[in-house]
């Protein structure tokens, strides 16, 4: 059997919306189209780009205002089903609890990653929200060459965070260029 279609609340793919591939990681079953207008609702990129973020950061001068704009993001994040949140989906080398699902899913301008996440620390919540809004509109093999370091740094990121932050970061950026680099390869 093929792989269920994505309803159009991925938003602009049209119709017929794109397959989905399960990634390894993922223990739960492929959901049915209903199931995934249900439960496994994937949001449309973030509201925010990585260019509105940055914007944000250079007009916000006070790092506990910066902070503050992380935690907002956070909290705009899609809520991730419980279903999703298995020791296979968790992120390892993250001081706090994190997660994080991704599904490939085909659109016109090649292979995608739908990805929904969640922590129980509202800071690293919006460190998720960050990558996400830098790694959703690539493809596939924009997400395998991202340089998402360099963006974090360019934010300030780098400097600001304890080293368990930076290397929970660290590990989220390499569970989800890991995750495309298995859609790029089953391709």
């Amino acid at each position: 059997a093929s792989a269920p279609r994505v309803p159009p609340l991925w938003g602009g793919y049209g119709e017929a919306g794109g397959e989905v591939l399960s990634l390894p990681h993922a223990t739960t079953p492929a959901p049915t189209t209903l199931q995934l207008s249900a439960e496994f609702l994937y949001a449309p990129p973030m509201v925010q780009s990585v260019q509105q973020i940055a914007d944000d950061f250079s007009y916000l001068e006070d790092w506990e205002d910066r902070y503050k704009h992380v935690i907002e993001l956070g909290r705009a994040l899609p809520v991730m089903p419980d279903a999703l949140k298995t020791a296979s989906t968790k992120v390892n080398g993250c001081a706090s609890q994190v997660w994080i699902h991704s599904r490939v899913i085909d659109t016109p301008e090649g292979r995608k990653l739908a990805l929904v996440g969640d922590s129980d620390a509202l800071i690293v919540k919006g460190l998720i929200a960050i990558a996400f809004a830098i790694f959703e509109p690539l493809t596939v093999d924009g997400v395998v060459k991202q340089d998402a370091a360099a963006f974090f740094g360019e934010l300030g990121l780098s400097e600001h965070l304890t080293p368990q932050r930076s290397n929970g970061l660290a590990s989220m950026v390499k569970r989800i260029k890991a995750d495309a680099a298995v859609a790029l390869a089953s391709a």
